[in-house]
């Protein structure tokens, strides 16, 4: 049997691709998942055109935003301001069939990250700051919703790290008989 396909956040592979030009490689994937699966590494901000090293960036709750969780945000530069909402939410309308077309079977994303972030991404509010799901994990997760997901923080439980992955090759059993 070949081995699942997973999409994966870049940086958690240790490609240097963060805003300060660093990675987060995870010794718990390298080492326990690889042999396992065949990964697919995404940089929503890199193939976006950000470049690396670049300026930060967040979410900001916004009306006339996009979905986050349950609030309505603009991905902003820190300093600078600059609005990216338009140019992700295009790009991740034309990545997210790409990856689909590949069959993933799971996907690892980086938590709190204001792209990638499944569900604790930090959204700045009037109200303070909530939290919400990046703007790439948020379009990849509503075109799969079946699609088995999991962040790094998440797969240092030894638990839900095996549940991951019998959810991964579940996920492909059902890719290969359907």
């Amino acid at each position: 049997m070949t081995r699942p396909r997973v999409g994966i956040s870049r940086c958690l592979l240790g490609d240097p691709v963060r805003y300060d030009g660093t990675h987060r490689l995870d010794g718990r994937i390298t080492e326990l998942l690889s042999p396992l699966v065949e990964w697919v590494a995404v940089c929503p901000e890199v193939e976006v055109g950000m470049g690396t090293p670049r300026e930060p960036i967040q979410l900001v709750a916004s009306a006339d935003g996009v979905p986050s969780g349950d609030r309505l945000v603009r991905l902003r530069g820190v300093r600078s301001g600059h609005d990216w909402t338009e140019r992700m939410a295009e790009w991740a309308r034309r990545r997210v069939p790409e990856l689909a077309a590949l069959d993933l079977s799971g996907y690892v994303f980086k938590a709190g990250s204001p792209s990638c972030g499944i569900d604790d991404a930090a959204i700045d509010a009037v109200d303070g700051e909530r939290l919400g799901s990046g703007l790439f994990a948020q379009a990849l997760i509503d075109a799969l919703p079946d699609l088995p997901v999991i962040d790094e923080k998440s797969l240092g439980d030894a638990t839900r790290r095996a549940q991951f992955l019998e959810q991964v090759l579940r996920h492909q059993g059902r890719l290969s008989s359907g």
